[in-house]
């Protein structure tokens, strides 16, 4: 059974690796900060993270399992940049760019990210993309 506990702000060490693929939710937040946050997400089949940008955070993600597209650009319709990731692959995203990443495989595409400032609330636990979608805090 994965651990759904945020352990932030306290000090913290995990397996990464483990916790990300052995994670089934869309999004669980592992630890928030003041600064930082790191959170664990499953994107099934054919989903995606969603078109997103957040003017004031950089983020890293790394697919620890599957195959994604990577899209990012200036405007929610302005994506020149459109590159394949896999396994042991990172992405970085300057703030205030749009992008998405669609699982392209056929297993689940298993990701951890960092955020900075963190971007989700406190102990947030998304078990799929609509609960995402229907959270009051998300934007």
């Amino acid at each position: 059974m994965p651990d759904l506990t945020d352990h932030g702000p306290e000090p913290y060490v995990t397996n990464i690796e483990e916790d990300t693929l052995d994670n089934p939710n869309f999004r669980v937040t592992k630890w928030t900060g003041s600064h930082l946050q790191l959170t664990v997400m499953s994107i099934p089949v054919g989903g995606d993270i969603g078109l997103e940008v957040h003017p004031d955070n950089d983020q890293f993600l790394r697919v620890e399992q599957g195959r994604g597209r990577v899209q990012m650009g200036p405007a929610k319709d302005d994506l020149p940049f459109d590159k394949e990731v896999e396994d042991d692959w990172v992405i970085l995203v300057p703030a205030g760019t749009w992008h998405n990443v669609t699982n392209v495989a056929d297993v689940p595409l298993q990701i951890y990210a960092l955020y900075g400032p963190p971007d989700h609330e406190h102990g947030t636990v998304h078990p799929t993309q609509q609960d995402a979608l229907n959270d009051p805090h998300e934007h």
